[in-house]
Order: structure tokens, then C-alpha cells, then sequence
């Protein structure tokens, strides 16, 4: 690998590769006493073995909870230093962070993980409106109908793995 890398005066840094078995089942020992790990994190995403439908296994990605908790944090410190906005301008900024976050995440088998981060964005939504004054200004019956009048993107699959001839074998 190193040397066809090399052809195209590509490096591969040493301390940051490893080779590593997918198809082990995830209780095989390392010869050490250590557990394999059967995934790893690449470009944001966990890579890993699953089942399809039809129970045949093959590549599965998944938001890497490292980038996960990450962009969630972002939000969080964004949201509560912006939520003196308006409440418009600022459902109208939030609902483009959230696009794009979609737009890269949303990839085949990844749906929950970004559904469940629109969920998490909503109560920080929640949480930070509520502390714009000494008075609660949302119960969840209040939010629920501010928020169908700002509406949130849902969790949407943009890149279809499948479709593009990708992701059928355990090549990555």
C-alpha cells in the first residue's frame, strides 16, 4: 500500500495507521488478553461490520461519538451566545447549522445517530429560551408550537452509499 501510495507522492503517516480484522467477531482477543476492536473512525464516522436487512453483513457507518458530542457542544455554546436574538434570526441561523450538519452526516445507516442530534439540538433550543428571562418562557406544549412555526430540518439521507457502487464489499 505504502509503495502505490507513494506513485502518486502520497505519504501514509505510520503513527496514525493500522490494520486492522472487520470481520472479527467482537469478543476475539488480540493474543493478549485485549479485545480487537472490530471499527474504527474515519472522516468523522465510525466504520464497522453490520447485518442488512437480508442478515448478510456489510460495511456500516455511524456518527463517531467523538464528533458527535463535539458538534453538540459547538451548538450549545453557539446557542447560549446567541440567545439574545431574535427569536426568528435565531431559528433561522440554528436551521442552517443543522442543514449542514445533515448534509454531512446524512449518509446510509447513519439516520438515527442524526435524529437524535436534531432531538439533543431542540432541548438546548429548549433550555436557552427558557433562560432568557427570570421567567420560564416555554413549557414543551408552548415550545412544540413555537417550533411548528420555526421549523427544524429532519434527519434526511443525502448520500446514498449503495447508489453510488460503494460500501457493498468490506473495502472502505
Amino acid at each position: 500500500m505504502i509503495e502505490r501510495l507513494a506513485k502518486f507522492n502520497l505519504e501514509v503517516a505510520e503513527e496514525k495507521t493500522k490494520i486492522i480484522c472487520l470481520d472479527k467477531d467482537k469478543n476475539e482477543d488480540d493474543g493478549n488478553g485485549r479485545n480487537q476492536s472490530n471499527s474504527f473512525d474515519f472522516l468523522g464516522f465510525t466504520h464497522y461490520i453490520g447485518k442488512d436487512k437480508n442478515g448478510a453483513k456489510r460495511a456500516k457507518r455511524k456518527t463517531s461519538k467523538k464528533k458527535y458530542r463535539a458538534s453538540l457542544l459547538r451548538c450549545k455554546e453557539w446557542i447560549r451566545n446567541n440567545r439574545h436574538m431574535p427569536s426568528k434570526e435565531l431559528m433561522k441561523k440554528i436551521k442552517v447549522k443543522l442543514q449542514g450538519y445533515i448534509r454531512y452526516y446524512g449518509i446510509t445507516d447513519n439516520r438515527r445517530a442524526v435524529s437524535n442530534f436534531i432531538d439533543e439540538v431542540k432541548r438546548l433550543i429548549y433550555k436557552w429560551l427558557n433562560r432568557r428571562s427570570q421567567h420560564k418562557s416555554f413549557d414543551w406544549n408552548k415550545f412544540n408550537l413555537f417550533l411548528k412555526k420555526y421549523p427544524l430540518p429532519r434527519a434526511k439521507t443525502y448520500v446514498r452509499i449503495f447508489e453510488l457502487g460503494a460500501g457493498s464489499s468490506y473495502i472502505l
